[in-house]
Order: structure tokens, then C-alpha cells, then sequence
């Protein structure tokens, strides 16, 4: 279980995406841009404990033409080896020290346990408070039921850019092909219901616009890379 400290991060989260996410292929500068600000998203707890995982969502720019950013972030004691490419950067936690802040699409954990909450095994959280279910999240499983709470662990084999997603690309035990989670990362109230991309299963969630209105839309879909050969970009 994810212990929320009430405390201070220095630089802050908005600070370190503020210079990060113009780096990014898929970034879409809102108006004004880079002015990312909190707006939704929620977090999912390591088994072992050891690093944080938040599927954040950020609106960049100001009005009607402000874009919805997903950004999932991992945060650890320690460097992540290999990962280089992949860090958001540092900053100091006022409880737990240097946290080193990374891309989660390329984290082995957040791949993990996104894979396993597409497979009904993990429980969304409230991004704010300790031990409290996030109720606004929707899972549509990849199979009824999901497979039970002793399945094996999946790996990361790669991580793809496309022009407003992300797709991490994991291998099940005994599975003939390859998954792809595709996390989008340019948001937008849905009207494919989450399948324009060809997903067989789906998160979706809300976030607030700056207007103060809430809106729905899908985070992250899975499907076979069977299927992802047909370069669908929802």
C-alpha cells in the first residue's frame, strides 16, 4: 500500500513536466504552453512497495484550446538502470529524500502492474489519499474474471512512440504474441468508446478542463501486436 505524504517536493512535479514534456514527439502545446497543471488521474500500489506509480493527467495551455497530457510517473529511492532516456528528472522529497522521477511507460513496475490492472488483478487508487479506492476509474478486463491473482509477472520487451500515444510492448508466460499497452497521451473525451486503437480491454477516467467541467476518456488500451501491425492512432 502507497503511503501519501502531505509534504513538499522540490522541484515540484508541474516544474519537472514543465520542462519535460515539450521533449516528447507527442507533446501538443496548448495555448500559452508549457503551463501544465494537475488535473486529474489516479495510482496504483507496488506490491513490493519500493516505487510509486501515478497515472497523472495535466492540462498545458489556458481556454477551449488547452490539451489534456497523460503522464504516467514513477518515483524511486534510487536510479533506474538503463533508464537514462526515460527521466523526468530529480527532485527532494520532504520526508522521503531524492526521489528519482521517470517516464512509467518505460518502468518494468508500472508496465507490470498496468498489465495487471487491464487484467482485473489491480485496484486503481485515489491519487491523493492513503488506502482509498479510486471509484471513477472503469477497467473493461481483458478476459471476465481476469486471471487470478497468482499470474505470472509480464516483461517489458519495448517501448514504441507514436504521434499521441505510447505503446509498451509485454510478453505473457505461454501467451503466442505479444501484448501492446497503448497509453494515450493526448486525452479526449471519448466518442470510440476506446476502440478506435482495436483494444480488447480499456481504462478509463475523468480529468478537469480549465473551465472547471469534468470529462471522460480512455487512459490506456491492450490488444495483441497481431492487431497493432495496423497502425491505428485513435
Amino acid at each position: 500500500m502507497a503511503v501519501i505524504h502531505r509534504t513538499t517536493m522540490q522541484p515540484t512535479k508541474m516544474e519537472l513536466l514543465g520542462a519535460w514534456l515539450p521533449t516528447r514527439p507527442w507533446y501538443a502545446a496548448g495555448a500559452g504552453g508549457p503551463l501544465p497543471v494537475r488535473a486529474g488521474g489516479f495510482r496504483l500500489d507496488d506490491p513490493e512497495g519500493e516505487v510509486g506509480i501515478e497515472f497523472m493527467v495535466v492540462t498545458d495551455g489556458t481556454g477551449p484550446d488547452a490539451v489534456a497530457h497523460h503522464v504516467p510517473l514513477t518515483y524511486r529511492a534510487h536510479p533506474l538502470p538503463g533508464a537514462e532516456h526515460a527521466l523526468v528528472g530529480t527532485s527532494e522529497h520532504g520526508v522521503l529524500g531524492r526521489r528519482w522521477v521517470y517516464d512509467g511507460a518505460h518502468d518494468p513496475v508500472l508496465a507490470e502492474r498496468l498489465h495487471a490492472l487491464l487484467d482485473g488483478r489491480a485496484e486503481p487508487q485515489d491519487q491523493t489519499a492513503t488506502d482509498a479506492p479510486d471509484p471513477t476509474v472503469a477497467v473493461s478486463p481483458l478476459a471476465p474474471g481476469g486471471t487470478g491473482t497468482d499470474a505470472e509477472p509480464v516483461e517489458l520487451v519495448r517501448v514504441e512512440e507514436g504521434p499521441d500515444h505510447t505503446d509498451v510492448v509485454v510478453r505473457r508466460p505461454g501467451a503466442p504474441a505479444p501484448l501492446v499497452l497503448r497509453v494515450r497521451r493526448v486525452l479526449r473525451a471519448d466518442g470510440d468508446g476506446g476502440t478506435a486503437d482495436g483494444g480488447t480491454a480499456r481504462v478509463t477516467g475523468e480529468w478537469q478542463r480549465p473551465d472547471g467541467t469534468i470529462t471522460r476518456g480512455t487512459y490506456a488500451t491492450a490488444f495483441t501486436e497481431l492487431a497493432a501491425s495496423t497502425d491505428f492512432t485513435a
